[in-house]
């Protein structure tokens, strides 16, 4: 199955590592350097124009991206954990 993340972007639900809120978990250190690395590597893929709420990690095929999103990371686990409107089998 395929998560909506925003934008036209879907996500392949099995790579989903987690759902991260940004002003939550930026707080930390290691997440700005987590995110930072990700940025320099360019692993970081933007799913919104706008000012991003969550990412989301995953990995597949051996290589981790980070999808930032204006969606709630309650909105993506919501659609992860249901097989209803949320969720696109694509």
């Amino acid at each position: 199955m395929y998560i909506h993340i925003g934008n036209s972007m879907t996500v392949r639900e099995s790579a989903i590592l987690g759902i991260f809120d940004l002003d939550n978990t930026t707080i930390s250190k290691h997440t700005r350097a987590f995110l930072a690395a990700s940025e320099e590597a360019g692993a970081v893929i933007a799913a919104t124009e706008d000012l991003p709420r969550t990412f989301v990690l995953t990995e597949e095929f051996g290589m981790e991206r980070v999808y930032l999103t204006q969606l709630s990371a309650a909105t993506i686990q919501r659609r992860s954990e249901s097989s209803g409107p949320g969720v696109f089998g694509v």
